[in-house]
């Protein structure tokens, strides 16, 4: 195999380790009559590109940011699901290139190949202009989430040469590339937001991945991402973020119209108004969603006993996403919908059977053994036992299965559940509309020059009284704009990206705790190591300062 291309054709082991997405192609071949004519045809070749990152952001990158995040952490029962040690390394920032989840590489770098060759197959078909610019955006979203991840990556915008070396370029580099990409390619991408344009790339995503570029831009250029300082430095690109937020809100396409919950039901798509660009899923044609195995009980009362799911929860959930207590902390406003997606939050942690089709509780409680099932909202481990502290191990028991509250947001349907080897129906956003509201708040308190009447607090406020919160008084601060996006998108594989941007990725948090073994607390952890399979094939690429 080519090794100039070996970055975007991971091993056949590690292809085996990550997804069934076919990595072994020849990136040179051509179609001999590639049947433009059939947009039925195109439209299959296409669906290779919209889809690179389904079956990663489902399981491996949900974890990976989650756990690196402050909202919950990796935990383990006797061992189950230690897994060397791939939930418990992000937890404590302790991030092991050898560890599985990282592959998601992978499928990004299988992703960029996929668009490039589609471009290539297209090239000089002016009829087929918009096609090309939907490749290059998802091109440009594929970089970015590599680059957002792994600081350095190669900038790759076209089918390399035989023999020619692919070289990771600076993250400052990678960011410029993307943005070019994304304002070249925004004249000519549908500014349509429906069934033809959902889940995939429009104008509106294309602005909002800009959003997200533009507010972390002083985070991507730094020449070393440890001298990343939230307070000193400098980001000029806040008047071009504000730029796109207004042009997404000024289009009147989306809203806030529809309740918190139902929005990330398993039946929810394209009439939630809030989406900008989500990933769809189906527990039959479009697996790999599985956030409910993750954050549910690890048991049951036997196989033929309900969940609190409100259903037979045939199969084991893993039970390891555990919300960390600061976080859990955050959903404590009076009245604010955000907080009943939080098991436990509004019941002292006492848990009881919801509905299976709406998520909504009932009033009947969860049994557990004969006792009602309560959640404990500080983890604590089994002992305090060298093991357990290496493997934030809570034990294989009714009380270490219920360390830490659970949120329930992807709420699966749990009649599917066991039926569909626990894929899930809910589709994930990736940009949402409330997102753009409050980064545009964040942007203005940041120095960005005002466009309109739009203020910090008023933008706040919007979200605040979709969800029926308290208003808030008063201009608020930089934190108090972070722990809204903390309760906003729980969930969404943002905090992270978050935590940094604000300076609060070293903060003490869970078990990320100064003293205990393990945790690091290195300004380099702010980006992820090469996975190893990666680095063996790239031999003459330095692993990310660190590791």
């Amino acid at each position: 195999m080519n090794k100039s291309i070996i970055y975007a054709l991971a091993s056949s082991a590690l292809v085996l380790a990550t997804s069934c997405t076919d990595l072994d192609v020849d990136v040179k071949s051509k179609y001999t009559e590639y049947p433009t004519e059939s947009e039925i045809a195109l439209e299959a070749k296409m669906s290779d590109v919209y889809y690179a990152f389904r079956t990663q952001l489902g399981n491996n990158y949900n974890r990976t940011q989650t756990f690196a995040s402050d909202e919950a952490a990796g935990i383990s029962f006797d061992g189950d699901y230690y897994d060397s040690a791939e939930n418990v390394n992000p937890t404590l920032h302790n991030f092991n290139p050898e560890n599985k989840p990282l592959n998601y590489w992978a499928d990004l770098a299988s992703g960029i190949t996929k668009c490039n060759q589609f471009i290539d197959d297209l090239a000089g078909n002016n009829s087929k202009a918009m096609q090309i610019a939907q490749a290059r955006t998802m091109r440009a979203f594929y970089h970015f989430i590599l680059m957002d991840s792994f600081g350095d990556v190669p900038v790759l915008d076209r089918v390399p040469d035989d023999g020619e070396a692919v070289e990771r370029k600076p993250r400052a580099e990678v960011a410029a590339f993307i943005e070019k990409e994304l304002k070249e390619c925004l004249p000519l991408l549908s500014d349509k937001n429906n069934a033809a344009t959902y889940g995939k790339p429009n104008r509106w995503m294309a602005e909002a991945l800009l959003v997200k570029l533009y507010i972390n831009w002083g985070v991507y250029t730094c020449a070393n991402v440890a001298d990343y300082d939230a307070t000193t430095t400098v980001n000029n690109k806040l008047d071009e973020c504000v730029a796109m937020c207004d042009d997404i809100i000024k289009s009147h396409l989306f809203n806030l119209d529809d309740a918190y919950r139902k929005k990330f039901l398993y039946n929810n798509g394209v009439h939630i108004k809030d989406f900008i660009y989500a990933m769809p899923y189906d527990k039959v044609s479009a697996q790999g969603l599985k956030y409910g195995q993750y954050r549910t009980f690890r048991k049951v009362d036997g196989g033929d006993s309900m969940g609190y799911l409100g259903g037979k929860m045939n199969k084991s959930c893993a039970g390891i996403c555990a919300m960390n207590e600061e976080f859990a902390n955050l959903f404590t406003l009076p009245g604010d919908d955000r907080n009943d997606i939080i098991l436990g939050a509004t019941t002292d942690g006492k848990v009881f059977i919801h509905d299976a089709l709406t998520g909504e509780p009932t009033a009947n409680p969860y049994i557990y053994k004969g006792e009602q099932l309560v959640l404990s909202k500080k983890i604590q481990l089994k002992d305090d036992s060298e093991t357990a502290r290496q493997q934030l191990d809570c034990g294989a028991t009714p009380k270490g299965w219920s360390q830490g509250y659970r949120s329930l947001k992807f709420y699966p349907n749990p009649n599917e559940y066991a039926a569909y080897e626990r894929n899930q129906s809910n589709d994930v956003p990736i940009f949402r509309y409330a997102d753009i509201i409050l980064t545009k708040a964040e942007a203005l308190l940041r120095g960005a020059q005002k466009t309109n009447e739009d203020t910090p607090q008023s933008l706040l406020n919007q979200i605040r009284s979709y969800v029926h919160a308290p208003q808030f008084i008063g201009t608020p601060t930089l934190q108090d704009i972070l722990d809204e996006r903390g309760r906003e998108f729980v969930d969404e594989n943002w905090r992270r990206n978050d935590m940094i941007r604000f300076g609060t990725f070293e903060n003490e948090y869970g078990f990320h705790r100064k003293g205990f073994p393990g945790a690091r607390f290195d300004k380099s952890c702010r980006i992820l190591p090469v996975p190893k399979a990666i680095m063996q094939e790239n031999k003459n690429w330095k692993q990310n300062e660190g590791y």
